[in-house]
């Protein structure tokens, strides 16, 4: 086990900087420990406003009073922390390990299958959701498909199996997920945090309109200009109404963070 002397030394690598992996992190980073991300070139998150991979694009991000900045190498990592935020950097093969050898790997990308995770990366390694065996290719695997099981931490087997259909919102599943009709660029004409209608025009795609199913606001949507492909998720309508969630944190998210957080602290807190 690498040698950290204090809970507040523990380094995490965070496999992933879209809204489940940002929750994570914000829960982990505002819990003291010492927090980077990882991301892909081109990030693809529709809650945007709650996803830390933001910062790849823009350089500096916020979600909910904590900053990312983009660094380019894990070398800037330590520097970041201790100005107070949290390092992202375009590492989807995951080189930065070596560098910065953290206690602690977490791979929360949601893909549904493992993306080269294995269990010698790191002192604790956390997989999230299916894809993972825990005792095999991970240490541990946290359930993240919403129900009774929701967070729970599994030592031995695998997550529940992807249902393929989006948690229900006031009775809404499918309905209130915006897919790209056609491969194209993604032009939206709303923004999130915007109400809509029923049928009402919210983006295109080469030309071919994508329209809200149900009335809400819009929770989340692609950037502009981003490059997508048929069937990709490009938005989320929330039937529910309320502003505020589109620039907080969701339960899951939070829920999915306090998992993590339990998962190291049986590891290291003895």
């Amino acid at each position: 086990m690498r040698l950290h002397s204090s809970l507040t030394d523990l380094r995490v690598l965070v496999r992933g900087a879209g809204e489940m992996a940002s929750g994570i992190a914000h829960r982990l980073f505002r819990s003291h420990l010492r927090v980077a991300l990882t991301e892909v070139p081109e990030p693809l998150a529709v809650r945007r406003k709650v996803s830390f991979c933001e910062a790849v694009w823009d350089g500096r991000t916020e979600v909910e009073g904590v900053e990312a900045r983009r660094v380019e190498a894990a070398g800037e990592f330590d520097a970041v922390l201790d100005a107070g935020a949290i390092p992202v950097v375009v590492d989807p093969e995951l080189e930065c390990l070596e560098a910065w050898q953290p206690q602690v790997l977490i791979d929360a990308t949601i893909a549904k299958r493992n993306l080269g995770t294995h269990r010698d990366m790191a002192d604790l390694v956390i997989g999230f959701g299916p894809g993972f065996r825990a005792g095999e290719d991970v240490d541990v695997v946290v359930e993240t498909n919403r129900g009774h099981d929701l967070g729970r931490l599994i030592f031995e087997g695998e997550a529940q199996p992807n249902t393929g259909v989006p948690g229900a919102t006031l009775g809404y599943t499918t309905e209130r997920v915006l897919r790209a009709p056609c491969d194209g660029v993604f032009e939206p004409t709303v923004d999130i945090g915007d109400p809509v209608e029923p049928d009402q025009v919210v983006a295109r795609v080469a030309g071919r309109e994508v329209r809200a199913r149900i009335g809400g606001v819009v929770r989340g949507l692609l950037r502009p200009g981003l490059r997508v492909w048929k069937g990709l998720k490009a938005g989320d309508i929330d039937p529910r109404g309320d502003r505020r969630y589109c620039f907080t944190i969701s339960e899951k998210a939070r829920a999915l963070g306090g998992s993590a957080l339990e998962a190291i602290l049986m590891r290291f807190n003895r």
